[in-house]
């Protein structure tokens, strides 16, 4: 294989990353817990927090809804690493673990 074209697979694969990272930026993820949901985006930025059923909740324990956003929140970002995992994995192994 010569110089030109290995150089051409890199920038093919660097144009493949930066089109599979803007596609994680701007996916929806929903962290799910009893009470309450929330939305991150890719990037882990909140975008909006859901409560459910707060006719059966207790307005004057917020410890409660404050740990129900912290479940969610982190079902949420699990999500979002295990999509990236798979979507940006195939790249660090061809590049051999670089990024």
């Amino acid at each position: 294989m010569n110089m030109n074209a290995i150089m051409q697979q890199a920038q093919k694969m660097q144009r493949d990353m930066q089109k599979k990272q803007e596609e994680l930026k701007s996916t929806e993820y929903i962290g799910e817990s009893q009470l309450v949901d929330i939305i991150l985006m890719g990037d882990k930025s909140l975008k909006k927090i859901i409560f459910k059923d707060m006719e059966n909740f207790d307005k004057d324990d917020l410890e409660i809804l404050q740990d129900m956003i912290k479940i969610a929140h982190a079902d949420a970002v699990k999500k979002i690493d295990a999509d990236m995992e798979a979507k940006m994995g195939p790249y660090a192994k061809q590049l051999g673990g670089l990024i």
